[in-house]
């Protein structure tokens, strides 16, 4: 996988499943977005969502991504943070720094953080 999304807890693995579907709708994303689980702990049920990987195609497909979950980070409540880790290089999002955004901020914010993914890569 070329990218690497996880949410800190408490809700990680709940927002995680919502991160992997808005993700999977994108068209230019489809096939390329799963769930990376592990086993359970013992004694207890159902595989332990970790992160969503993310199989990046060239063309852009790291605009769409970054544009997706500030999306999806704009509609989440309280202090929702995804870390985005591409090859050595890491970029953190905060649902509060992105909500309050106008769309050219958010723009602007989309392309700072793709660069931030490239060119630490």
């Amino acid at each position: 996988m070329d990218l690497v999304l996880t949410v800190e807890e408490p809700a990680g693995a709940d927002d995680l499943r919502g991160l992997h579907r808005a993700l999977s709708g994108e068209s230019e994303l489809r096939g390329r977005v799963r769930l990376r689980q592990r086993p359970p702990a013992p004694g207890t049920l159902g595989p332990v969502v970790e992160a969503v990987e993310v199989a990046l195609a060239p063309g852009g497909a790291l605009t769409v991504l970054t544009g997706a979950v500030l999306v999806w980070l704009r509609h989440r409540r309280g202090t929702v943070k995804v870390k985005v880790t591409k090859g050595k290089a890491t970029v953190e999002l905060t649902a509060h720094r992105i909500r309050d955004l106008d769309p050219a901020a958010v723009r602007d914010l989309v392309t700072e953080t793709v660069a931030a993914l490239e060119r630490k890569d």
